[in-house]
């Protein structure tokens, strides 16, 4: 006998429906997978086996042949357990056929017929949502995050025993409903890094205000010591509050990942990714074997810190470059091409030098020009075009570090960040294609939003002239002098603020040449 039932299979982030076709016939007992499994899928039919064994239920000593439809799609991950188990039930009739065909099913069988989480849940419940499947069967553990669905019923299950009793109307087991209002609660740990714990570095914390503001790539330059992870680390505390659409955008990543908290099914606090300086182009864009999202497509909606900037491949620094201009990140691979979102801000921490004190006010570098040259070469032209901002970080004097005085607080300068990101939505909403802020501007936004007054276009005139800047660069400081002028309350860009995009402008040219 023949039955079907329903599973999902990603390509990316996007999914579609799989059906799960076995067959049950007389002949030499066999047990055969195909349809494009990989390894995980194939070696399904010895964790089906002994968990229907386990179960209390019959394992079938026949001729059994399992297709995954479409077969030219590849699937992978042990997601198709379970639906492969009840595509057997069903068609030895241990289970009502009609009844198993009304759901999708995802999980992962242990040997005595409980079921594991699986990565991925969120955007496979959503694919089969958009196919317009509804119910759908999902492990206990998954059961909080594949209900942020709108409009998918999920139904938590513990064990096959559990799910078998249910499809013969033996036990009930209810849509699983979560509460948005406790998702969304911040958690004790989430306590963020105050920038009122910051001694002086005033003009590198208006930088990243200006940076928060308007979404724009950062680095900072300065000798070791100075404060640049302290600061970098604090940014997230000045950013706006995700929405929940991207609460939402960024947990799917997360749940492909496998990273997904199994107490924090919803990830509300914007990603910080900081990974070392050893890590590789793959980890950094993503890919490998089985093609998953790397820190690009972590941090997105949120921030991506590299620390010791030039210590990093550069490979990897200039596999960024995409992702920094685009917004997205393609993994191509012979066989399939797959786009992950990545729209983060970028920020880069660097020393002037190996050594780490050219132009310290205290320690005299001992690097050769050569050295100097051969470590700023690291990072390239092409790269620093596509960073915003570039601002020096200098060593903290005695009197600056042993003030009693806090700073600014987080919260008062994420107000001014807010009141800013404000007047950016309601700029760009009525644009079919809404930004969001002033970083992703481009070259028609620029023409209708960035308005210069008379003495600011022949400052910035000037500026184009002396400091060789690129077109890249010249857009990019009317869109860091439109955040300036936006912080300000200004709609029209005056020659101040074009002259304060200019000093973020000039330090690749002043410290990296």
């Amino acid at each position: 006998m023949i039955a079907i039932v329903k599973s999902t299979a990603l390509h990316g982030l996007e999914g579609q429906i799989v059906e799960v076709e076995v067959d049950v016939s007389n002949g030499l007992p066999c047990f055969d997978i195909v349809g494009l499994p990989d390894t995980s899928v194939r070696e399904a039919k010895d964790r089906v086996r002994a968990a229907i064994k386990n179960s209390g239920l019959e394992f079938p000593v026949k001729r059994i042949t399992v297709n995954l439809a479409p077969a030219d799609l590849k699937k992978e991950g042990p997601i198709y357990d379970l639906p492969i188990a009840i595509g057997i039930l069903a068609a030895t009739e241990q289970l009502p056929p009609e009844r198993c065909s009304l759901f999708v099913y995802l999980g992962e069988l242990s040997l005595n017929g409980t079921l594991r989480g699986v990565a991925g849940a969120l955007p496979n419940v959503l694919a089969a949502r958009e196919a317009s499947h509804k119910d759908v069967v999902v492990p206990l553990e998954n059961a909080a995050e594949a209900s942020l669905v709108e409009g998918a019923n999920v139904f938590p299950v513990r064990s096959l025993t559990e799910l078998a009793g249910f499809l013969r109307g033996e036990n009930e087991i209810r849509p699983f409903k979560p509460d948005l209002k406790d998702l969304t609660a911040p958690a004790p740990e989430d306590e963020e890094l105050d920038f009122a714990d910051v001694k002086g570095q005033q003009a590198a914390k208006r930088a990243l205000e200006v940076a928060a503001a308007g979404g724009h790539n950062i680095i900072m330059i300065g000798s070791p010591g100075s404060g640049k992870t302290m600061l970098a680390r604090r940014l997230p505390g000045i950013l706006p509050d995700m929405t929940f659409q991207e609460s939402l955008e960024v947990t799917k990543i997360y749940s492909l990942a496998g990273l997904l908290p199994s107490r924090r099914p919803l990830i509300i606090k914007r990603p910080f990714r900081n990974p070392h300086h050893t890590a590789s182009t793959v980890s950094i864009i993503g890919g490998g074997r089985v093609v998953k999202p790397g820190e690009v497509s972590l941090a997105h909606h949120g921030i991506l810190f590299l620390d010791e900037m030039p210590e990093f491949q550069r490979e990897a620094l200039e596999a960024l470059r995409q992702p920094l201009e685009d917004g997205v990140v393609t993994v191509s691979r012979a066989n399939a091409s797959i786009t992950y979102p990545a729209r983060l801000m970028l920020v880069g921490a660097l020393n002037p030098c190996p050594c780490g004190f050219l132009g310290d006010r205290e320690r005299e570098c001992s690097c050769t020009p050569h050295q100097i040259q051969r470590y700023a070469a690291r990072l390239s032209g092409p790269l620093l075009d596509r960073i915003d901002i570039h601002v020096e970080v200098p060593r903290l004097t005695y009197e600056e570090l042993s003030r009693l005085d806090k700073g600014e607080s987080s919260a008062e300068i994420k107000k001014r960040v807010e009141r800013a990101r404000e007047i950016q939505r309601r700029r760009f909403a009525s644009l079919k294609n809404k930004n969001g802020c002033n970083s992703r501007m481009g070259s028609r936004e620029i023409k209708l939003f960035c308005r210069l007054a008379g003495s600011a276009r022949a400052l910035i005139r000037e500026a184009f002239s002396r400091l060789s800047l690129s077109a890249r660069s010249h857009d990019r400081v009317l869109k860091v002098a439109r955040t300036i002028a936006d912080l300000e309350g200004s709609e029209i860009i005056e020659d101040i603020h074009i002259a304060e995009a200019l000093q973020y402008r000039s330090m690749d040219k002043n410290l990296l040449s």
